[in-house]
């Protein structure tokens, strides 16, 4: 999975990526430019298989995210360009919930809602002006040659102008799955899934559900393909420096039941519907992460190529089944370990070993 990072000036979100991935601060007065990172994404089934097989490694899933310069109004365009920004999964709008007056908001008030609303407008200005631009090339291919191809791509983006045009984001827009396909190779913002981040301080982070309800937030991330989570920067880089004990402790006295980062990511997955499958053995111990729906055949060509080709059977054991029993060996005995064909469709903490020949 792949994410970028937006978001107005000061509002944190550069703390966050800087959380998330482990990342190194931007040198000081220097250009500022996308930058990438990597984070493990948590999944404490992996460690307890480890415990079991005791494999050479442990492999979890990653999410790499982007992280944009800061947006003003009016500089939505820009993101139209950025190399960066293309084939992420769904974008993150962090929100500034907190108040510093070492740091003004740039539209000079405090004010999640209108924030949310300014930058969904600015993605919106910057996809009309691809669809425009790709229209008027539509346009004089067809005076030119006239392909069937080009007539309904024009019709489409014709579609895509119209609701732009009235200021609708393209991901509410109903499309087909080839419609979906055709439209990839062009990176339109407004098209993708959105994920909220509301970057609280500690005294509004202790009551965070009631904040969102009423500055609006938690009704502008009950729209289609839009969610909602609440972190506090402050408090995650806090802990980043407390050991695990003292952490949870911290946490419980803010009642949260989860890091912050690990609830960005968890929120990430749900948005996009994705979930986890894992293997096992003595070499490795893995989760592999997946679209929900996904089929035994598909899944297994995230593990390789030649093992969907080649694609026999799997066997297959839940999560919670494996672990009781303790062994492969175990869950065979007990009728838990079962055989199941191409068009299984894998659910989320399934352990499958694939069968396959080439």
């Amino acid at each position: 999975m792949k994410a970028g990072i937006l978001g107005l000036s000061f509002v944190g979100k550069s703390t966050l990526f800087q959380l998330l991935t482990g990342a190194a601060s931007p040198a000081p007065g220097g250009r500022p430019e996308p930058r990438l990172g990597m984070t493990r994404v948590p999944d404490p089934r992996v460690d307890a298989l480890g415990d079991i097989f005791r494999p050479r490694k442990r492999t979890w899933a990653t999410v790499e995210y982007v992280d944009v310069p800061g947006v003003a109004r009016g500089e939505g365009s820009a993101l139209v360009d950025l190399p960066a920004l293309r084939g992420v999964d769904l974008l993150a709008h962090v929100v500034r919930g907190f108040d510093s007056p070492a740091f003004p908001h740039p539209e000079g008030s405090l004010d999640p809602l209108r924030d949310a609303n300014l930058l969904e407008l600015e993605l919106i200005l910057a996809d009309l002006e691809t669809a425009t631009r790709r229209l008027e090339r539509l346009e004089a291919n067809i005076k030119k040659a006239n392909r069937g191809e080009d007539v309904q791509e024009r019709a489409l983006f014709l579609r895509l102008k119209e609701a732009l045009e009235a200021e609708k984001p393209l991901r509410e827009l109903a499309l087909t799955e080839d419609e979906r396909r055709r439209l990839r190779g062009y990176a339109l913002l407004s098209e993708k899934p959105l994920l909220v981040v509301a970057n609280l301080g500690e005294e509004r982070m202790r009551d965070a559900a009631s904040y969102l309800d009423s500055t609006g937030l938690a009704g502008f991330a009950a729209r289609e393909r839009v969610a909602l989570c609440a972190v506090s920067a402050p408090i995650e880089a806090e802990m980043a420096e407390l050991g695990p004990e003292d952490a949870r402790a911290f946490r419980e006295d803010l009642g949260l039941a989860e890091p912050g980062l690990d609830r960005v990511i968890r929120t990430s997955y749900e948005l996009l519907g994705l979930i986890s499958f894992l293997t096992v053995g003595e070499d490795e111990c893995r989760a592999w992460t997946i679209r929900r729906g996904t089929r035994a055949q598909l899944a297994a060509g995230e593990i390789h190529s030649d093992i969907e080709r080649g694609f026999i059977r799997a066997e297959v054991v839940g999560f919670e089944d494996l672990l009781a029993a303790g062994s492969l060996a175990a869950c065979r005995e007990r009728g838990t370990l079962r055989l199941e064909g191409k068009d299984y469709e894998v659910r989320d903490g399934d352990v499958i070993n694939f069968r396959f020949a080439v």
